[in-house]
């Protein structure tokens, strides 16, 4: 009889036996195969700590103990397990299960997450609230090793251990983020694979050595003392000891017993406690364990071959950015590129192949790879850092203060901009637009498709200011690409389409939806102009001025937060040169945020497709909204 159906909530694991929790491990992960195989999502890490998460709930208390998962790729057993289990098949649709932990949706939830390396930071704070209240409730970080690169982490465990509260961190170690780790600290954590072994044996051989005839409370003794001096060849307790944490492990993240009384001890420890726990990404299921980074994050698959499902569609703006990136760093050998544990992702991996010398992987340090690139930049090279939008949020002060304040040509291509789908308001890249326009010195270029990408790129490589280009998820239109590339002019749009009633001023991913949508309006007699703006900053002010005096409505569409966005840019031009009472109708993403579903769902919930956008323009011509 199956287990899982059964458990109603986690307290109920408390009453169960080591064979069946291995029992209901098993069909946990069976769901999650199932689920994400309908609908995508980030299996690897989830299915690698099934285990890690029956032991939590089999020692603390769920809800009343926190727990806090760090970015929240790890926590699909935990959403199972705590109320969602029937509903765990809406998972990432649209109004379903969200794809991370989120406080809205769950008490056990306790702080939501999306964005990495923040979960010690936030135990930080409720271990000092619980204290500040006078209660007794555990508090317990699981950090990924990957999420470990990240700066924050490192300030959040300084911080901890100086306060000496009482609370729980669990390094999650699979040696991988989404890609493979990198930097110093992986190197540590690596050569502590083999004192796994050493921690098995451990008890086995204090028996045999007390039981040495003569010698063995003496050889015991002597262990004792040189314990200390080889701690830190054979656990993170050199690392983190002198912050003041009691380290514990490795421990194998996938031996529940063992799990429960680590966990156990850590309960009784008045101190803050880091337990350093081994696990595979992917366990459980063949091609998750063989293709870890494939199914980090991935889209529908066939669950009993593990093979994606055939996308439609041509190649993408990531795999068009790559591919453009290696084609000029052939003749510039200036250029180098730079992801932030991406480097599948934003399209880098070619470029790393082929010029292994000039590629940098960070790791999760956004921070670190900007100021890193305005370096590289001041020395006379020509950086290419390639973020997703949302995770180049995290960055916002270095590309003011160390790239744009001094002026240095660091190119930043931001993947994923706009509405991304299914992974929610953590991920969607709809703030860039109003988070880059007003840094003085930075110019901001939005492709209509891939081929004006593929010039973008080509056109920021030879500026000599800071230049960024903004792109959106998926599939290109499939445009013809130009074999010589050419330099845009800097701040100059084209008009594709002519018309008096009303012009669309448009950028991006918005460009064919607004060429659409005047074609809808073409249809009830409403002549519509189109441009593709291209440039966000500086703006083609002879283009605006133009069409402010030749037609009935100025209309900007964009895939950004109208707040401070294209739109308003427009607007406070018009403004300070006094070119109203011209009307301006601003189309974009509303001032909320927006929520996991399908772009194509998502789109149509703000407005912003063809039709939406052709209805919206016509009944403002109608003078029925204003603008």
């Amino acid at each position: 009889m199956q287990i899982l159906s059964r458990i109603d909530n986690p307290a109920m694991l408390k009453k169960m036996s080591v064979p069946q929790l291995d029992k209901l491990a098993g069909e946990i992960r069976q769901l999650m195969i199932n689920v994400t195989a309908a609908n995508g999502g980030h299996l690897a890490s989830s299915l690698g700590a099934v285990e890690l998460t029956l032991a939590l709930f089999s020692v603390f208390d769920i809800p009343k103990d926190k727990i806090i998962w760090d970015v929240g790729h790890q926590a699909y057993a935990h959403k199972i397990l705590t109320g969602r289990r029937d509903n765990f098949a809406t998972l990432r649709k649209k109004d379903g299960v969200a794809p991370f932990p989120r406080r809205e949706e769950s008490t056990a939830d306790a702080f939501g997450t999306g964005h990495a390396s923040t979960s010690v930071s936030a135990a930080v704070g409720f271990a000092v609230a619980r204290d500040l209240a006078q209660e007794k409730h555990h508090v317990i970080a699981v950090i990924g090793d990957g999420a470990l690169t990240g700066g924050e982490a490192f300030e959040a465990l300084n911080h901890a251990g100086g306060l000496k509260k009482r609370l729980i961190v669990v390094l999650n170690d699979n040696e991988m983020s989404i890609a493979k780790n990198v930097g110093a600290l992986s190197g540590y954590l690596n050569r502590l694979q083999l004192s796994l072994q050493y921690g098995r044996a451990k008890k086995d051989a204090v028996g045999l050595i007390k039981n040495l005839p003569y010698l063995g409370e003496k050889a015991l003794k002597t262990a004792a003392e040189i314990k200390e001096g080889t701690k830190s060849l054979i656990s993170l307790g050199g690392l983190f000891d002198e912050w003041g944490f009691k380290t514990i492990g490795p421990v194998d993240g996938h031996d529940i017993a063992l799990l429960k009384e680590v966990f156990n001890d850590a309960k009784n420890m008045n101190c803050p406690v880091l337990i350093h726990v081994q696990t595979k990404k992917g366990k459980g299921y063949r091609p998750a364990q063989n293709s870890p980074e494939l199914f980090h994050g991935i889209g529908k698959f066939d669950a009993t071959t593990g093979l994606p499902a055939k996308k439609s569609g041509g190649k993408t703006y990531t795999d068009i950015f790559g591919a453009t990136l290696v084609e000029l760093a052939q003749t510039n050998k200036d250029i180098v590129a730079i992801t932030a544990a991406m480097p599948g992702g934003t399209g880098l991996k070619k470029f790393a192949e082929t010029f292994p010398k000039r590629f940098f992987d960070v790791g999760i340090a956004e921070e670190h790879a900007m100021t890193f690139a305005a370096a590289l930049a001041a020395a006379g090279k020509r950086p290419v850092i390639a973020l997703y939008s949302t995770f180049a949020q995290r960055a916002y002060d270095q590309i003011l203060h160390d790239v744009c304040l001094q002026h240095l040509p660091v190119v930043l291509a931001l993947d994923r901009a706009g509405l991304v789908g299914e992974d929610g308001a953590t991920h969607h890249g709809v703030f860039d637009l109003s988070y880059l326009r007003h840094i003085p010195g930075i110019t901001v270029m939005c492709p209509k498709d891939e081929n004006e990408l593929r010039n973008m790129l080509f056109t920021a490589l030879n500026a000599a200011e800071p230049t960024a280009i903004r792109y959106p998820r998926g599939a290109g239109l499939g445009v013809p690409l130009d074999q010589d590339l050419q330099n845009l002019p800097r701040g100059k749009g084209e008009v594709l389409r002519d018309g008096t009633d009303a012009a669309f001023l448009a950028v991006g991913s918005m460009v064919a939806p607004a060429l659409k949508a005047a074609e809808i309006l073409q249809e009830d007699g409403i002549s519509a102009a189109v441009v593709n703006m291209r440039f966000v900053k500086p703006l083609d002010t002879e283009m605006i001025t133009h069409f402010a005096t030749t037609a009935k409505l100025l209309v900007t569409v964009e895939e950004n937060v109208l707040a401070g966005g294209f739109g308003s840019a427009v607007s406070e031009f018009l403004c300070d040169r006094r070119l109203f009472p011209v009307p301006v109708l601003r189309i974009g993403i509303p001032d909320k945020f927006i929520p996991h579903g399908s772009r194509d769902e998502l789109l149509a919930d703000c407005g912003l497709t063809a039709p939406q956008i052709a209805a919206t323009v016509k009944e403002a011509l109608d003078g029925k909204i204003t603008s």
